[in-house]
């Protein structure tokens, strides 16, 4: 059952439209109500009163990634071409979740691929990022899922992944360290060699003038 409409002449099927499902929405305001109640609130005084609406909105939206299929949002924009060197698209925001205390972790994803005969329109990179980050994530994961979705569409000569990324849950509860960062990696084929690995590092870090 949707979480959240999507309008298909808009972005391929991407461009979100605020709409919701009644039911879900009912079905998550009445947990959310009990929780805010178990918490010791008043879920009736003013503030609350529309709470357990906004945040069963809230996260249908934040987790609307299980709507979409990465490989096909790939396959709506793929081009031929013999075009073999390095595409990068470097300092994509990503917002996500963690699944496992349901709190947020953010940063920015470097993703680059090195083409096949094929390429992809380059906004769709950062639509398949999104499109993994919005579910209830670990980082591990989401950067193997963005690698492997490239990999199996594109079939590429090698894909690259890297996310650094802040997580709340390290931040504001647990071990309460506000200037952690966690950066995670996936690579396949060419960037595997240590010289076009090297290449890609140089490549996001380097700031433009």
């Amino acid at each position: 059952m949707s979480h959240i409409e999507f309008d298909p002449e808009e972005m391929n099927g991407y461009e979100k439209i605020d709409q919701y499902n009644p039911e879900l929405v009912k079905q998550i305001s009445s947990n959310y109500s009990s929780i805010i109640s178990k918490l010791g609130e008043n879920v009736d005084r003013e503030g609350l009163i529309k709470t357990p609406e906004r945040a069963a909105k809230a996260m249908q939206f934040l987790t609307h990634g299980y709507d979409l299929d990465p490989e096909q949002i790939l396959r709506s924009a793929l081009f031929k071409d013999e075009y073999q060197q390095m595409v990068i698209v470097k300092d994509i925001e990503i917002y996500s979740m963690c699944e496992h205390h349901l709190l947020p972790f953010f940063g920015k994803a470097h993703v680059a691929y090195i083409p096949n005969g094929c390429i992809v329109g380059l906004s769709k990179i950062p639509r398949i990022v999104d499109a993994f980050a919005r579910r209830l994530q670990v980082q591990e994961r989401l950067t193997t899922e963005i690698r492997d979705c490239i990999q199996n569409t594109l079939n590429p000569l090698g894909v690259a992944v890297v996310i650094e990324a802040r997580h709340l849950c390290m931040l504001m509860r647990g071990i309460q360290k506000q200037n952690s960062v966690a950066t995670t990696s996936a690579f396949t084929g060419e960037f595997e060699n240590e010289k076009t690995r090297g290449e890609f590092i140089r490549l996001i870090s380097a700031k433009l003038s």
